[in-house]
């Protein structure tokens, strides 16, 4: 029995491509005394993926060769660890591959949930990246207004959803007309920029009257520049990716820093969702009522097939996809 892997077969030096990646066959791995063999059913597509080609960042950078690392829905086929037994469901730090094996003790054991791609989206990755960045950060009070970058995304369109549930006015950016629609009429939003028409600045200022009080910012670079103008005093930036940035040779900045933080007296905070973690139990549970009570629709957006999930990558930094992508390797069981 064999196994495929993707690899990336070379570090792109501007635009990511599908010749940078390279299917290939592996042995199937066997657990050691303490490990599990995973078997993948659903592989997280993040544009952190992108980032890590670039270079270090809150982990080991991503070298030629390497098997593309992912963050996956799996489950345990065989173990030879007491801490899981075959057909538990875990999450798991994993790669772009069918099977992988893992010490069972860097596994998290996951609930019933029905689709396990909530799992990943809303009460995964994507919804506890809202949900921490929005309240720990942001802070907002009802009454306020909310901005939130690449609204139509996996994580800004919980984010808006969150806003709104909170009492928030809520305006997106997103990239084209079908987007906007996409935010304002299924998720709710009070109005969305759509930033690829131009004149972000004055559609921007026309949709918030009353100014910025909190700005989630999942693209960095221009849109940044334009809404850090717009902050309320002591507004709060919540910094949570820069996808704009991330595949381009010629990287940008706002040019009106630090400046503007200063006269504007506005916090700025990055932060990565694992900040929050002992929070997890406390976003899940308020994220299961949101759902329960309509204030949330789940969006996902899954490309079947690991042979995809090079495309599912580049198409992700293209901005095609509409809420939460992923790649389904294997079945629910």
């Amino acid at each position: 029995m064999t196994n495929r892997q993707i690899v990336v077969a070379s570090l792109p030096l501007g635009t990511l491509g599908p010749e940078h990646f390279e299917m290939q066959e592996a042995p199937m791995p066997a657990p050691q005394d303490g490990e599990v063999l995973l078997r993948t059913i659903l592989m997280s597509i993040d544009a952190a993926n992108r980032s890590w080609m670039q270079g270090a960042t809150y982990r080991d950078a991503v070298n030629a060769g390497d098997p593309m690392p992912t963050y996956a829905i799996c489950e345990v086929m065989e173990s030879a660890s007491p801490r899981l037994r075959p057909g538990d469901i875990v999450a798991a730090e994993s790669v772009w591959a069918d099977y992988v094996t893992r010490p069972a003790h860097k596994l998290q054991k996951l609930p019933k949930v029905e689709p396990l791609s909530h799992l990943l989206s809303v009460y995964g990755i994507a919804g506890k990246t809202a949900f921490h960045g929005l309240m720990q950060i942001g802070q907002p009070l009802a009454g306020e207004t909310i901005v939130v970058s690449a609204a139509a995304g996996s994580v800004g369109g919980y984010v808006g959803q969150i806003g709104k549930a909170l009492g928030c006015r809520v305006v997106g950016i997103a990239g084209g007309p079908e987007k906007c629609a996409f935010v304002t009429q299924e998720l709710g939003f009070d109005a969305c920029v759509d930033y690829r028409a131009g004149g972000v600045f004055k559609a921007l200022r026309a949709a918030c009257p009353d100014g910025i009080d909190v700005y989630f910012d999942n693209v960095g670079g221009e849109i940044l520049e334009t809404t850090l103008g717009l902050m309320n005093e002591r507004g709060r930036v919540v910094c949570c990716g820069a996808i704009s940035q991330y595949d381009t040779t010629n990287p940008t900045g706002p040019r009106n820093l630090p400046g503007v933080v200063v006269v504007k007296r506005l916090r700025m905070e990055g932060f990565i969702v694992m900040d929050f973690a002992r929070d997890d139990a406390k976003a899940t549970r308020a994220l299961q009522a949101w759902v329960a009570q309509g204030k949330i629709k789940v969006t996902e957006d899954i490309v079947d097939g690991l042979e995809n999930a090079p495309h599912a990558l580049i198409g992700l930094l293209n901005g095609d996809n509409t809420g939460k992508r992923m790649v389904r390797v294997g079945a629910d069981p």
